[in-house]
């Protein structure tokens, strides 16, 4: 069976994350013939002796004119048992939040880190970033070994540091491996090095085909936020009425009595539609349309549950927060609040901490900058139905926006919350 795993890069500027990935889908043999062409030809126009690999992800003009990342490349592969979806994240200080939304749907993250230039201020802030987005499995490529003559001594003195890191300074992931790589060469990267002997580990494509991709969402109870309600009009479906959505938690079943939050309405689901074909079941992930046995009062912002586990509800939240505007956030701030598929109108009601990323300590201060992280307490106009981040991503997770000019400007995990 194939299994579908998702990937974000992460790393400072020039570790060479866009290279990383252009070696492993050449290596891996998944550039269609087009691509690896146009890859060429680029490479020709700008001067270089040899394929420049990095072109494969940094697709923008923008991009290959400055020879930088600025936006997350989103690239999709497969190799026998499994199916990637890569996303190469920006290095720069100023694009966090494209780190931030390349990790957010993540079960794997791919840390690089030069072995030159060691642990920087924004390799720990991705380390801090990787946790708190709650990604699984974390893979740290040692980059440029090549440059440091595959020192097994400078191997070991960085997965040391970034061990200690990791400790004291995060919440921890599942897993943590570490693998010596150079990208430019491919050493350890798809085909094993004979430049490494110190290290008899997988390759990193290895490593990565065999993570346990699994989520513990698929056994969560049921959850799943209304999009929309479906009313086809025509003869045929003159009472057709749907309920639209994507499970984010859980499995639902004919005959499952669910919960309608905010209403607290209760119903039956008499047929379940996927894919336009009628099914006994579906789990997470899966896009749906419900028919409720009764016509209860459903709309776009409720959240249908399982009706012996429902949701916490809470008007004042505790939340770790991303920051992404230049204009500071600042305590009784209002912002709008989007949550699943609601909306709802918020207030900064405090700021515990910002995080010092290099030192990981708490300092006070009564303004969030731009990419810094805090611990807030937020304040809801109408209580929202949620769950902790470390436990339910989806309902866990909520976005702040400016409500007059509806800029995106933070992100947020919800933590702990007061009725």
């Amino acid at each position: 069976m194939t299994t579908l795993l998702r990937v974000c890069t992460a790393g400072s500027v020039d570790d060479g994350k866009s290279t990383l990935i252009g070696r492993l889908l050449f290596d891996a043999k998944a550039l269609m013939s087009d691509q690896l062409t146009q890859v060429e030809e680029a490479s020709r126009r700008r001067g270089f002796a040899r394929t420049e690999l990095a072109l494969v992800t940094d697709g923008l003009r923008a991009e290959r004119e400055q020879g930088i990342t600025i936006d997350v490349a989103w690239r999709y592969f497969s190799v026998p048992g499994r199916r990637f979806i890569l996303a190469d994240t920006p290095g720069h200080l100023q694009y966090t939040r494209n780190m931030v939304t390349g990790a957010s749907t993540a079960e794997a993250a791919l840390l690089l880190v030069d072995a030159r230039a060691g642990l920087t201020e924004q390799s720990r802030r991705h380390l801090y970033l990787t946790a708190l987005l709650g990604v699984r499995h974390l893979v740290v490529a040692v980059n440029k070994m090549d440059q440091v003559d595959f020192s097994y001594a400078r191997f070991d003195e960085l997965r040391q540091t970034i061990a200690a890191y990791l400790r004291l300074h995060t919440r921890g992931t599942e897993s943590v491996a570490y693998v010596p790589v150079s990208a430019l060469h491919g050493d350890n990267v798809v085909v094993r090095s004979v430049r490494t002997p110190f290290y008899d580990g997988p390759t990193l494509l290895e490593y990565l085909t065999v993570l346990d991709a699994a989520s513990d969402d698929a056994e969560a109870p049921f959850r799943m936020p209304v999009q929309w309600i479906v009313r086809p009009q025509s003869e045929t479906h003159h009472d057709y009425r749907g309920v639209a959505g994507r499970i984010s938690a859980g499995t639902v079943r004919v005959g499952d009595r669910l919960a309608v939050s905010p209403s607290g309405k209760t119903s039956s689901v008499r047929k379940i539609e996927w894919s336009g074909e009628g099914v006994r079941s579906a789990g997470r992930g899966a896009s749906v349309i419900l028919h409720l046995e009764d016509d209860v009062d459903v709309s776009r912002g409720d959240l249908l549950t399982a009706i012996d586990a429902l949701p916490q509800k809470s008007s004042e939240l505790d939340a770790d927060l991303a920051w992404f505007s230049v204009r500071e956030a600042q305590v009784g701030k209002r912002y709008l609040l989007k949550h699943t598929t609601r909306t709802v109108k918020v207030t900064l009601a405090g700021i515990t901490h910002v995080v010092d990323i290099g030192t990981g300590a708490p300092l006070p201060r009564q303004a969030v900058g731009e990419n810094d992280i805090a611990r807030v307490t937020l304040k809801t106009a109408t209580p929202i139905y949620w769950e902790p981040y470390e436990r339910q991503r989806t309902l866990g997770s909520a976005l702040i926006v400016d409500e007059t000019t509806h800029e995106t400007v933070g992100g947020v995990m919800l933590r702990g919350g007061v009725s």
